[in-house]
């Protein structure tokens, strides 16, 4: 199986079947072409992930089929091939975007690196720009589920598998990890796609009025009960119903759930009829069910009706050949968002976002690369714009001083000024202290 393809546009025979050998060796599928004609006939039918490429070729300059392929919108990176090194050709040519400049003979120990770096960026390139064509209709799919790990491949294989069944589906995973994101792409590849999906946090609502919002209730039930309300799972009917964190559910409503699994049908609070419903459920929990089930804190049967099919979402630092893919797609989006012109990110960089522990997982990266882009000023992200807890990560020992409670909170409330524009009214309300507290700090701190 190759790992991408190469198009070799070179015109004289001996050394374009050794590169062709050369290049063949390291696993690519190779295509050759001996002039610009045959190159660009070769585009019309063929998608190469990089065209290597002689400047001087009987028929034209290497350098106009660079022009070529951007004037097109092909995807593909450009390597150009010169036996004379001319300093206003490799400018020209990295300017018109070609991907490096290279002299036959000198530099031929840096085709080979050079090639599997610049299929690296083009095969990034197309699951990005696959990502932005899947996500124009705003509707998470299968597709848009971004990751080509071998861990979220199966998770997404089995995920569409799951789908067409009305079965329960149990997504495992911590905290940040995509969980809603598959239940709602499970949904929008469901014959219910047409019908709502509706979610609700269980541990973000109390107790008191969970039943309520799920389970709805009758006039008169309670003070304050006016009217009767619908509750989630009958505003969901013929739908699917996300319930995120299932493990902070109470027990007497695991019992309730548990029947409209088995018979499709509940009782509203303060009601005395059966309400019967068609819906299917999706689950999601942070927690190890089974251990919830030994402390007696989840019911066994429960479990095993949601348990049709499990599917686990693993961390992000289990799946860390992803996080450029994210951090590219946040950086388009945040970059957009904000009509800021930001190219890349530097090598540095992309390293310490390798090298982070991500405790809050896609959902901590996806507002450290929004952190990023709001303080950067320049078109490249550079490690400076991180927090401070990534430098300490890179190098503790190095930057000792930075533990101090004092450095700390004076750089957390610059960047608290920075992130709201200079409005120290918001910026008091998010750091929770008063304005006259901020004030003094920044007195004492001489933060401008």
């Amino acid at each position: 199986m190759h790992t991408g393809t190469v198009l070799l546009v070179e015109d004289e025979e001996k050394l374009r079947q050794l590169l062709k050998r050369i290049i063949a060796l390291e696993g690519f599928q190779v295509l050759t072409a001996e002039n610009i004609k045959a190159a660009r006939h070769l585009l019309h039918t063929e998608q190469p992930d990089v065209i290597l490429s002689d400047v001087m070729l009987p028929d034209g300059n290497g350098i106009d089929l660079v022009s070529h392929i951007r004037e097109r919108g092909i995807i593909a990176e450009i390597i150009l091939l010169t036996a004379y090194g001319n300093i206003a050709d490799g400018v020209r040519a990295i300017k018109d975007g070609a991907f490096d400049y290279i002299t036959k003979g000198n530099d031929n120990m840096r085709i080979i690196p050079l090639l599997h770096r610049a299929m690296e960026k083009v095969q990034l390139q197309r699951r990005i720009q696959q990502l932005q064509t899947k996500l124009q209709d705003h509707q998470p799919s299968f597709d848009t589920l971004i990751g080509f790990s071998a861990a979220i491949k199966e998770a997404r294989q089995q995920a569409a598998q799951a789908a067409p069944s009305d079965a329960a589906v149990l997504l495992s995973g911590e905290t940040g990890s995509g969980k809603e994101m598959f239940a709602q792409a499970i949904h929008r590849a469901s014959s219910r796609a047409h019908k709502d999906f509706l979610a609700i946090n269980c541990s973000a609502i109390g107790r008191d009025i969970m039943e309520s919002e799920i389970f709805g209730y009758k006039a008169g039930a309670f003070t304050g009960a006016i009217k009767n309300k619908r509750g989630l799972i009958e505003e969901a009917s013929d739908g699917t119903l996300f319930l995120d964190e299932i493990g902070e559910m109470p027990l007497d409503l695991q019992a309730k759930l548990l029947r409209v699994l088995e018979t499709s049908e509940f009782i509203k609070v303060g009601d005395t009829k059966v309400t019967k419903v068609n819906i299917r459920i999706i689950a999601a929990t942070n927690r190890r069910l089974e251990e919830e089930i030994a402390q007696g804190r989840f019911r066994e049967d429960l479990y095993y009706r949601l348990n049709v099919f499990m599917i686990h979402l693993p961390p992000l630092r289990e799946r860390a050949e992803d996080i450029p893919l994210f951090a590219s797609h946040f950086l388009q989006y945040f970059a957009g968002k904000t009509n800021k012109q930001i190219d890349g990110m530097s090598p540095a960089f992309l390293q310490q976002l390798k090298d982070h522990s991500w405790n809050g997982n896609i959902r901590e990266l996806k507002n450290v690369m929004e952190r990023a882009i709001i303080l950067t000023s320049g078109n490249i992200l550079t490690p400076e714009v991180l927090p401070l807890e990534f430098r300490l990560e890179r190098n503790p020992a190095k930057n000792r001083s930075t533990f101090d409670l004092a450095v700390v909170e004076q750089q957390h409330i610059r960047w608290v000024i920075d992130y709201v524009n200079g409005n120290k009214s918001k910026a008091a309300r998010l750091l929770n202290i008063g304005l006259s507290t901020l004030y003094r700090k920044m007195e004492e701190y001489k933060l401008s």
